[in-house]
């Protein structure tokens, strides 16, 4: 069984068909690259899963959750075990790095987040709980967040910034992880060190979906990738099957 099944699923705005009928299925273990040109429907569809777009049709499973997802709420859906990152940098820029992390974890506390972060009462036992899962996951880039914990958010560089997204998603100890593009911006240095960390991850259990442009990333990291173009699921397979497609081809470059 997978562990994510995606059916038939559609996104409508208005008279344009965002997603049209996809489908995709994601194993235990698996990282699956999803590419395409821009405007293809693949950021749409992380907003679906996440349930902060509706769908206008289709169904979603996820392993050990009953029913589908799509009858969800994104704070029930990042409890279900999916947690993302996004295309636009989203920190919280005048709380500290270590407390943006920390933020992430907000689905697995009882008191509630910012009970936790002020340690009032009844939340100083889940803020340590956080405080040690966020140091945790930053510890997966080095000293790189480490080093930079108490400072603001806003004091990071770009590369670093993307870091933290990463380490903000983890801390919910999610099975499936959602990368929207976690490169970009990054020189191709820091691209090959972002493949080493995500590898890391998933050795840990973790299924990944990733977005991203750099077709040598793709390449790298992913056992398996899929391409859409007009919402629509167009091939999928290993990176030589699916970059070296006609119908990729076409869809990044035109008919001739």
């Amino acid at each position: 069984m997978s562990l994510l099944s995606v059916e038939s699923l559609t996104k409508l705005f208005g008279g344009l068909t965002a997603l049209d009928k996809f489908n995709l299925q994601a194993s235990a273990g698996e990282i699956v690259g999803i590419i395409g040109p821009n405007g293809s429907g693949k950021t749409t569809f992380f907003n679906v899963l996440t349930g902060m777009y509706v769908a206008n049709g289709g169904e979603i499973y996820l392993e050990g959750v009953q029913g589908n997802l799509l009858t969800r709420k994104t704070h029930e859906i990042i409890a279900c075990g999916i947690s993302r990152t996004f295309q636009n940098q989203r920190p919280f820029n005048n709380l500290s790095v270590l407390e943006n992390v920390m933020v992430g974890g907000h689905c697995k506390t009882k008191s509630g987040i910012f009970t936790a972060l002020l340690a009032l009462p009844g939340g100083r036992v889940e803020k340590r709980r956080l405080m040690d899962q966020a140091l945790e996951v930053m510890g997966l880039f080095g000293d790189r967040l480490i080093s930079m914990k108490d400072r603001p958010a806003w004091t990071l560089s770009y590369a670093n910034r993307r870091r933290l997204e990463i380490a903000r998603a983890l801390v919910s100890r999610p099975k499936l992880l959602l990368l929207d593009e976690p490169t970009a911006g990054m020189n191709p240095a820091e691209s090959m060190q972002m493949v080493d960390k995500i590898l890391e991850i998933n050795k840990k259990g973790v299924t990944v979906l990733v977005i991203e442009h750099d077709m040598n990333f793709i390449k790298k990291l992913c056992h398996r990738v899929v391409a859409l173009d007009y919402g629509q699921k167009i091939v999928e397979g290993t990176f030589s099957e699916v970059r070296n497609h006609p119908k990729v081809i076409e869809a990044y470059l035109g008919k001739d």
